[in-house]
């Protein structure tokens, strides 16, 4: 395989060479093809003589400089292919990557959809155990207001009863005692006062 170099010097030397067939061709047509006692052989001689003179010096001026600019800008694509290459090497990675994700982002999302709902059904069976603990205990807290009220109506019940009871023996006992009854009561009363 060639090298850059040896192409480049390759192409300039044809260039070189089709440009002299060229300029030969330029002068043998301008001359005319006259012979004016030896005139075109020297002239044309000189001509091409200068051409190739000033062909080989701007050859061999030019050959390094050029070589050098043609070396250098085929140094600066090959430096821009290779960080392409790993630019696209980088950017295969993070394709391959974002699949790979992109693969397991399904499973992802079941298992934290998973966990939200054993979160929620863990919520909801604390929420369910508070709501039936209150309710026990707001149904101990009624039966409990429910006997202290029973209590205390029976015993105000009872305290009424026991008033009317007591009104109605004082009624029942005013109508029936004769002075006689409240005379041997007072006696009893003096002999037991009395013994004691």
């Amino acid at each position: 395989m060639k090298t850059p170099k040896r192409i480049f010097h390759f192409t300039l030397f044809l260039f070189f060479f089709i440009s002299i067939f060229f300029y030969a061709g330029i002068v043998f047509a301008s001359s005319g093809g006259e012979h004016h006692g030896g005139g075109w052989a020297a002239t044309d001689t000189y001509r091409v003589l200068n051409f190739f003179v000033l062909a080989g010096v701007l050859f061999f001026l030019l050959r390094k400089p050029v070589s050098q600019f043609l070396g250098d800008r085929i140094k600066g694509i090959q430096d821009q292919l290779n960080e392409l290459d790993e630019k696209k090497a980088d950017a295969e990675k993070k394709i391959a990557e974002c699949n790979r994700r992109l693969a397991t982002l399904e499973a992802e999302s079941e298992k934290i959809i998973a966990i939200y709902q054993k979160q929620g059904e863990d919520a909801r069976q604390k929420i369910l155990k508070e709501a039936e603990a209150a309710a026990l205990k707001l149904e101990e807290q009624a039966r409990r207001n429910i006997e202290q009220e029973f209590k205390k109506a029976r015993l105000e019940l009872e305290a009424e009863i026991f008033e009317k009871a007591i009104a109605m023996a004082e009624d029942k006992l005013k109508k029936n005692i004769t002075a006689q009854d409240q005379d041997k009561l007072v006696g009893e009363y003096l002999d037991k006062v009395v013994i004691k």
